[in-house]
């Protein structure tokens, strides 16, 4: 009989293994660093990020470059933009775990029902989630994003809407599979109640492809985030986000270059952090992998 005592024995070993991979301490250490960061911003951050400090700007009215006082310069109306960076990460990790935990449920929900029923009930959401698939996700989420008055959760539902297609999908894929599975025909003829299959056998063996998409995931969530807040449509000002600082400060792009690499550093490095920690995880858990380090 399959429960989730299946599924621990592969798993034994696994954050060992993580830990063995550099490119995942790397991106662990950079997630860790951004972690820290945000939730320790109101006493890290030197000054609040919406004051307009009177010395944040020079003679003629440009941003101050790095210096003592400002680690990282300010911005066009004199904020400090180290401190609005904090707390912009903030905004980036919310909208990250809260949209991808969102997409995760909506995908997983969509992908097992379809794959475990099949039959109708499995075509018609298929068809649904392919009609999805069909629309570019960053137009999609633009014209929700114009709909809906953007504030930070609703730039996360917008998000999550347009994101759950590929869980789904690849959910569906191995739901199918494991629904002809010899156990799960035992399981039937045993009598088990379809509650019991899902939530003991299907789900189980679900569990290492859910973690590994929750965790590739926030690395497009963090970029599709930054990409409405630039185009301004995402989080509004003077709420602090990574992709609004760079649309509020493309102006200076020459003058003042370090307000738009620095946070689009930021975005990237992040993004990539995630990826790796994903790409780690997906050769931990998944056996075929193993023997490959």
């Amino acid at each position: 009989m399959t429960d989730l005592s299946a599924v621990e024995a592969p798993a034994q070993g696994a954050l060992a293994r993580l830990m063995q991979r550099k490119l995942a301490l790397v991106g662990l250490t950079i997630i860790a660093a951004v972690v820290a960061g945000a939730v320790f911003a109101p006493w890290i951050a030197p000054f609040d990020p919406n004051d307009q400090m009177f010395d944040g700007l020079t003679l003629e009215g440009a941003p101050m470059p790095p210096d003592g006082k400002f680690l990282m310069g300010t911005d066009l109306l004199g904020r400090d933009l180290f401190s609005r960076l904090l707390y912009g990460a903030q905004t980036s990790l919310i909208i990250g775990v809260v949209a991808n935990g969102l997409a995760l449920v909506i995908g997983t929900l969509v992908g097992t029902t379809a794959g475990f029923f099949g039959g109708w009930i499995g075509g018609v959401l298929m068809r649904f989630t392919d009609l999805m698939m069909a629309f570019p996700a960053l137009l999609l989420a633009i014209c929700l994003a114009a709909i809906f008055q953007p504030s930070l959760w609703i730039v996360a539902l917008v998000i999550a809407l347009v994101n759950w297609v590929q869980t789904a999908r690849v959910i569906y894929t191995e739901t199918s599979s494991l629904a002809t599975r010899d156990f799960i025909a035992a399981e039937r003829t045993l009598g088990a109640s379809t509650s019991r299959i899902l939530f003991r056998h299907i789900l189980p063996h679900l569990l290492p492809t859910i973690i590994v998409w929750g965790t590739l995931g926030i690395s497009t969530t963090v970029l599709l985030e930054a990409t409405l807040s630039f185009l301004g449509i995402g989080v509004q000002p003077p709420t602090a986000s990574w992709g609004n600082i760079i649309f509020e400060n493309q102006t200076y792009f020459q003058t003042a270059p370090w307000l738009v690499f620095i946070p689009g550093a930021a975005i990237i490095l992040l993004a990539l952090a995630f990826n790796l920690v994903g790409d780690a995880l997906r050769d931990v858990l998944d056996p075929t992998q193993r023997g490959r380090d």
